[in-house]
């Protein structure tokens, strides 16, 4: 599976998916490599209107499960009657889901100490994933192209499970590598909020995605 190597002493050494998937703190080897997940009141980016705060670690498997859990406990759920009860969360679980797994997958790991941040907003949820858009991909042609930087970490991906009891991601694995996982993030999003996501590239050094939170029924 390629998580092991012999150096040019002929030493077993572990891989950097080795680590990534198998160390339960791989920031320990590869700074930055872990999620820091924030939760703010309002809609800026202000410390003093922080609720919660998490550097999430462990292998890429837990530390996905790990931010969804996060999503699921800050952001805001209401409901309405029709004619029982239904709820109405703030953000798609499914496209959450697909934007974690993306920037695990996708991000570069040679970026010396970048993380992956998770901001959440009472409008608005904000991966930044550290990595240039691998290949001639464009933020226009995300929808419609593939283009894998970490083939190897897909694979084994792939081969994790999803714990979904409630059924939110529908999802056997983590990654099906069929490259629908952003036009899902488009699809779900837009049902939910009305509102197209958004990516931007910065500095060529990170890609910000933007999922627009749905206004709730009070």
């Amino acid at each position: 599976m390629k998580l092991i190597t012999e150096d040019e002493s002929r030493q077993a050494r572990a891989t950097v998916a080795g680590i990534l998937m198998c160390s339960s703190s791989p920031e320990r080897w590869l700074p930055g490599a872990f999620v820091q997940a924030v939760c703010y009141r309002g809609i800026r980016q202000d410390s003093n209107y922080q609720i919660d705060a998490q550097a999430i670690t462990g292998s890429l498997d837990k530390q996905v499960a790990a931010a969804m859990v996060f999503v699921r406990w800050n952001m805001q759920v209401a409901a309405r009657k029709a004619p029982g009860r239904v709820d109405v969360p703030q953000f798609s679980l499914r496209a959450v889901f697909e934007a974690i797994v993306n920037a695990v997958a996708h991000r570069d790991y040679a970026v010396y100490g970048s993380k992956i941040r998770l901001f959440l907003f009472a409008d608005r949820l904000e991966p930044y994933s550290p990595d240039p858009l691998p290949n001639s991909v464009t933020v226009d042609s995300l929808e419609l192209r593939q283009s894998t930087r970490n083939e190897l970490l897909t694979t084994l991906l792939a081969k994790c499970s999803v714990e979904d009891p409630a059924g939110d991601i529908s999802r056997q694995y983590l990654m099906e590598k069929r490259g629908d996982g952003v036009s899902i993030i488009f699809r779900k999003s837009r049902e939910l909020s009305g509102l197209r996501p958004e990516y931007r590239a910065i500095d060529d050094a990170e890609v910000l995605l933007t999922i627009h939170a749905a206004r709730l029924p009070r």
